[in-house]
């Protein structure tokens, strides 16, 4: 790849465009003075060595790049409660403005290391002085507690290169268990949650 920046550019405008509508939702609901289901959202693109190595460890050829490698530019958005994440979902099958290319629920049907997340891949159409280009992005939905596990696992994982000590593993995966009972008791004591942080809310006001 001789240039960089330029290959990277519209992937920036596409976090940054993605970003903005995206927390665009969560506005709607405050100002329709109803709890929204989305706590917040981050957006970035991968750093070009993360993307070297992806694309050596997948088999990637840099022609196929735009195509074969999903999460270069990559958002998340985070929720209080597993049943939010559903509904932010439902939220992105109904928009207009971009196309689900694939959906991955890691949370049905969590990875082997303990990985927890739905993950929905799109196509979004970038506006550029050359035309329209049409961007994969990799939206990551998860509960507060699984983005905490996810954050760690994945620093580890640069750490021991993917291959965990095992007692690390072992731990590694009775912390995602943790972090699972976690949501699942949030979720038995919801509404007193609701309830409180909407009396805090205006407490506050």
């Amino acid at each position: 790849m001789d240039n960089w920046d330029e290959f990277l550019s519209p992937y920036k405008q596409a976090v940054e465009e993605l970003k903005v509508k995206l927390r665009g939702i969560r506005k709607q609901f405050t100002m329709n003075d109803d709890r929204s289901p989305i706590e917040f959202v981050t957006g970035r693109v991968k750093p070009v060595p993360s993307i070297l190595d992806k694309m050596n460890k997948k088999k990637i050829r840099m022609d196929r790049l735009h195509c074969d490698m999903q999460d270069i530019a990559g958002l998340r958005m985070m929720c209080q409660f597993v049943d939010d994440i559903k509904k932010v979902v439902n939220i992105i099958r109904k928009r207009n403005d971009f196309r689900i290319v694939e959906e991955k629920d890691y949370i049905s049907h969590k990875k082997p290391s303990g990985y927890r997340s739905y993950h929905v891949v799109i196509e979004y159409p970038v506006q550029t002085i050359q035309g329209e280009r049409k961007i994969l992005a990799e939206i990551q939905i998860r509960t507060l507690a699984m983005n905490f596990w996810a954050t760690i696992e994945h620093s580890l994982n640069y750490k021991y290169n993917g291959d965990f000590p095992t007692e690390i593993q072992m731990r590694l995966q009775r912390a995602a268990e943790a972090a699972f009972r976690l949501d699942e008791e949030m979720s038995l004591i919801r509404e007193e949650i609701q309830e409180a942080q909407k009396f805090f809310t205006k407490k506050k006001e």
